[in-house]
């Protein structure tokens, strides 16, 4: 079993929250309410850098690309080489989509 190191009770509380969402509409819904704008096109950012990565585009055509910067480039790529396997389960699942 996997043992986050953000793992509390309000966390809890909002990964359940999120697979309860049922649709593209209501995940729209929920994230314009729980998050600001900026918060969902930066995570929406890594997301695209993360398959790209995956790609194995380069990181100045990611950046050119994405518009994202070379940090948050290199800080996806440390977490699909040494993270969770978030990003890489997530992926895998879109890819069998």
């Amino acid at each position: 079993m996997f043992d986050s190191r953000i793992k509390s009770e309000q966390t809890d509380l909002l990964m359940q929250a999120i697979l309860h969402l049922d649709s593209m509409e209501d995940a729209y819904r929920f994230f314009e309410d729980i998050c600001t704008i900026p918060e969902i096109k930066s995570i929406a950012q890594r997301l695209e850098v993360a398959m790209l990565l995956r790609q194995k585009v380069t990181y100045q055509e990611i950046a050119r690309r994405t518009g994202a910067s070379s940090a948050t480039i290199s800080r996806v790529n440390r977490a699909l080489t040494y993270g969770a396997d978030g990003y890489r389960r997530v992926l895998d699942a879109m890819d069998e989509d």
